[in-house]
């Protein structure tokens, strides 16, 4: 009865059987695996923030919570104070606390949630529009030294147009002002935006383009982020200078204008030159031009008088030069005399050694027939030499070949069907056909009896 009971239980199968902290270390490897980081929004609630640094709350919504954990160095970068009932975005990784076996998220980035959204899509707009080249400097247009107009697309009646008239008049009071008015934020502020800027295209009766409005938070300045407003400050064949906001503020018009302005004042004083100074420029280039002619008279009038007193009368140059021609022809005559008896002196040197050509033809004759002498010597001793080789090489294989053994009377046995040669008695049969052969002829034989001894 015993036997039995311990087959059955050897039959079961064993029941594996997890520890806790194995059974939560693989959830949690499970639910790591499972998610990225995401992106999640929700409320703050139970929010503590202990001496460590760390910060621990709960998000929750209208049916749901779960616990949270912000560390200390990735709690440094936010940029206001978090607050039960605040609306927040985070960056999170999904995971378990081992622990307690609770379900949380850990977060890498908290931000609130109404700013935090137009800021990912100002990052993103301008990641897709850098890619895109809008921003390149290569694509940028030269500004205008002396603009005769400019053109300021803003609101008519805000102070950012105001700075500006204000500074163009001091700067340069002779340049003409064209207002494009529009609404610089709302529901349709984007698109007049885009549309003042196709008009001044049209018109072509600027030379350069402020668009331009005061300071404000990204909200208020969400037009100026527009993706078609970016696009037709890239396309315009006009210059365009912005302008928007405050020296702190960043919009993509900034980013795609040819030049970006810290302040609707600063784009006036970059648009037109400032008429005190050409004044005061022109005033200096005068100075230094009449400066600058009196020194070069001065010294001319110098050169000239030093050049007059250099300069000789002309009948002694003439009658210098003429000196000089005669000295020249003088040399010339013996120079002349000098080649002449040189080449006589080279016909005399030929004539006397090509007298007598028969005595080196001899000579040479000598030289051959000495030559053909000593060819017709070494052939003769190199036909000597192979000949004796020759006949070496042919004892040497007379005294190694088969056929002197066949005249010392001994034959040699081949199958008459393979030609094989055969060394004893047991290689043949029976009635097997044999060739021998002598020192003259062959015997075709067939086997009668086969002896082994």
């Amino acid at each position: 009865m015993t036997l039995d009971n311990e087959s059955t239980l050897a039959a079961r199968p064993v029941k594996e059987v997890y520890a806790v902290s194995r059974l939560v270390r693989e959830a949690k490897s499970v639910l790591e695996g499972s998610f990225p980081l995401i992106w999640v929004e929700g409320e703050l609630s139970n929010l503590a923030m202990p001496a460590s640094g760390h910060i621990y709350f709960t998000l929750k919504d209208e049916v749901a919570q779960v616990r949270c954990a912000m560390f200390r160095n990735r709690n440094r970068n936010i940029r206001f104070t978090p607050k039960n009932g605040m609306q927040v975005l985070l960056r999170v990784r999904v995971t378990l606390y081992e622990g307690r076996g609770e379900f949380q998220c850990v977060v890498e980035h908290m931000e609130e949630a109404g700013s935090g959204a137009l800021q990912r899509a100002y990052e993103a707009l301008k990641h897709r529009l850098g890619e895109a080249g809008l921003f390149e400097q290569a694509h940028k247009k030269e500004l205008p030294a002396f603009p005769q107009r400019v053109g300021i697309i803003s609101s008519p009646d805000g102070a950012a147009v105001h700075d500006i008239l204000t500074v163009l008049n001091r700067r340069f009071p002779s340049v003409n002002v064209i207002i494009y008015p529009v609404a610089v934020q709302g529901v349709d502020s984007a698109k007049q935006l885009v549309e003042a800027i196709v008009v001044a295209g049209k018109r072509q009766e600027c030379d350069v383009l402020i668009i331009s409005r005061g300071g404000g938070s990204l909200e208020d300045l969400w037009s100026f982020n527009d993706e078609q407003l970016a696009h037709a400050i890239f396309a315009s064949e006009i210059p365009v200078i912005s302008a928007v906001g405050h020296e702190i503020d960043f919009t993509i018009a900034d980013f795609v204008a040819d030049v970006r302005a810290p302040t609707p004042s600063a784009a006036a004083e970059i648009a037109v030159p400032d008429v005190t100074e050409l004044l005061s420029n022109i005033a200096n280039y005068k100075s230094r031009l009449y400066h600058l002619i009196t020194q070069h008279i001065r010294t001319d009038k110098q050169q000239l008088t030093h050049l007059m007193h250099r300069l000789p009368q002309p009948q002694a140059k003439i009658r210098q030069q003429m000196q000089t021609i005669d000295r020249l022809e003088q040399q010339l005559h013996r120079n002349y005399v000098q080649i002449i008896n040189h080449k006589r002196q080279q016909i005399d040197y030929w004539t006397v050694r090509l007298k007598h050509p028969q005595a080196k033809i001899e000579v040479q004759k000598q030289k051959i027939n000495h030559l053909l002498e000593r060819l017709e010597n070494s052939i003769k001793q190199k036909l000597q030499h192979l000949q004796s080789h020759l006949t070496q090489q042919v004892r040497t294989l007379s005294a190694v070949s088969p056929l002197s053994t066949l005249e010392r009377g001994y034959s040699i046995t081949t199958d008459s069907r393979t030609g094989k040669v055969i060394h004893i008695a047991s290689e043949v049969e029976l009635n097997q056909m044999i060739t021998v052969r002598l020192q003259q002829g062959q015997l075709m034989c067939v086997v009668q009896d086969i002896k082994n001894d």
